[in-house]
């Protein structure tokens, strides 16, 4: 047990030197072996590389990743955002805070797109940050309410962090995607209701003038296209007509046709560079997982998820107290670490002590995919947070200040979904999961 947590604190202190985090997996991987080598009994360990590698990535589920990433990057080139903002003010009304509760509903819609925080946050916040400025918010509630609302992408489905959950775990990708549908839910209405409270002392702007029927009609009909990606995706699997990885091909297919044939707004050209920023992103992302399925090779020689079980049980017979710990721990890691790169690295070890105290591994998914994506806008590295004061032009310091009122509302939600697990269990049994 002592050499699997001195690997661990090895991976962390590469990452904290600067190192990407497959240069930091791979390493500690690669230490880890030659201690193993060094034991007569185990003969040649290093041939583990090469196997890892290639059993790490080669899981059908994780065709799903680059098909979402392409299909977000499609809808998005094809003008997506515009047209989800407006349907979104639109949604919202003449309500208090107008435009920054229609940020909110934009993000919940954008995230049933593409399952990616920081796309979110780019997307949304290049066209609400400056609206939410001209029309008279701060820059710094600009930026918190566009981070906050961000990370509720990757736990609406689609979720690209589901995939790698239940890839590395082996647990079925379309019950997470159930599993995390109320819980988002749940987070983009907790974040109005933090608005609306807010409004009552400072009285944010909002909007006086009412649309007209035909304008509604126009707008809701621009928007039925983007708003079909996401039915596609979560009704296909729901009526058990596709597996998530076809229902991502569907989406894929969906935005082709809606980008070249009905809008007729993109050139060949313009496909060869969406496919090179998903070959791109969808290569970072299969690195991670390949090297930390060698790392976990090497805790599972060393039996490290079972003797940290053993002591947690020893410490602790209370699955509510395993819960507690859990979610301590993750929302210190999701602040300074990439949410894939901390599900590929701790679910193999969290997961089995998790089913030993008798938690539902769909469950236990829910709550460790919303764990790390609070972190998305948290400081010291939370990406999403950056991002939108980069937009912004403000310093992080002030963003980080403002958006802690949201992580609080995000955490209180984090502890509802932890402690009922009828939350995120209701749909994928109703569904038969």
């Amino acid at each position: 047990m002592i050499t699997g947590l001195l690997l661990i604190v090895l991976l962390f202190f590469i990452i904290f030197l600067g190192a990407p985090v497959f240069v930091a997996l791979g390493a500690s991987a690669a230490f880890g072996l030659l201690l193993i080598s060094l034991e007569p009994h185990f003969g040649s360990p290093f041939i583990a590389i090469p196997q890892s590698l290639y059993s790490g990535i080669a899981f059908f589920p994780l065709l799903a990743i680059p098909l979402f990433i392409l299909g977000g990057e499609i809808m998005n080139r094809a003008g997506i955002t515009e047209k989800l903002v407006r349907f979104s003010v639109m949604l919202i009304g003449r309500m208090p805070a107008s435009l920054a509760n229609a940020n909110v509903v934009s993000s919940m819609f954008f995230g049933g797109i593409t399952g990616s925080a920081q796309a979110d946050t780019s997307a949304i916040g290049g066209v609400m940050i400056p609206a939410m400025e001209k029309e008279g918010y701060s820059k710094e509630f600009s930026v918190a309410v566009t981070a906050a609302s961000s990370t509720v992408g990757p736990i609406i489905p689609p979720s690209i962090m589901m995939v790698i959950y239940g890839v590395t775990v082996g647990t079925s990708v379309g019950a997470l995607f159930l599993a995390g549908l109320l819980p988002g839910l749940m987070i983009g209405f907790s974040l109005i209701a933090l608005i609306l409270f807010m409004d009552r002392k400072h009285k944010f702007p909002r909007r006086t003038s009412a649309l007209s029927y035909r304008e509604k009609l126009t707008i809701t009909r621009e928007a039925l296209w983007p708003l079909g990606v996401p039915v596609i995706i979560v009704g296909g699997i729901l009526g058990g007509a596709v597996t998530p990885t076809e229902a991502g091909a569907l989406a894929v297919l969906y935005a082709l046709i809606y980008g070249y044939i009905v809008k007729r707004s993109m050139t060949a050209g313009d496909l060869f560079q969406m496919l090179q920023r998903t070959a791109i992103q969808t290569a970072a992302v299969m690195l991670i997982i390949a090297c930390a399925k060698i790392l976990s090779y090497v805790l599972t020689v060393y039996q490290l998820p079972v003797v940290v079980g053993e002591v947690l049980q020893s410490i602790s017979q209370s699955p509510l107290m395993f819960l507690l710990f859990v979610n301590i721990f993750l929302l210190i890691l999701g602040t300074f670490m990439d949410g894939g790169a901390s599900v590929i690295v701790m679910a193999p070890i969290l997961t089995p002590i998790a089913i030993s105290y008798g938690i539902d591994p769909v469950h236990f998914g829910a709550i460790m995919v919303l764990n790390l994506i609070i972190g998305c806008g948290t400081p010291p590295l939370g990406l999403c947070l950056f991002i939108a004061c980069n937009i912004a032009k403000l310093p992080v310091e002030r963003g980080a200040r403002a958006i802690m009122p949201f992580i609080g509302v995000e955490i209180c939600v984090l502890m509802l979904v932890t402690y009922v697990p009828w939350l995120s269990l209701a749909l994928p049994r109703w569904f038969g999961f």
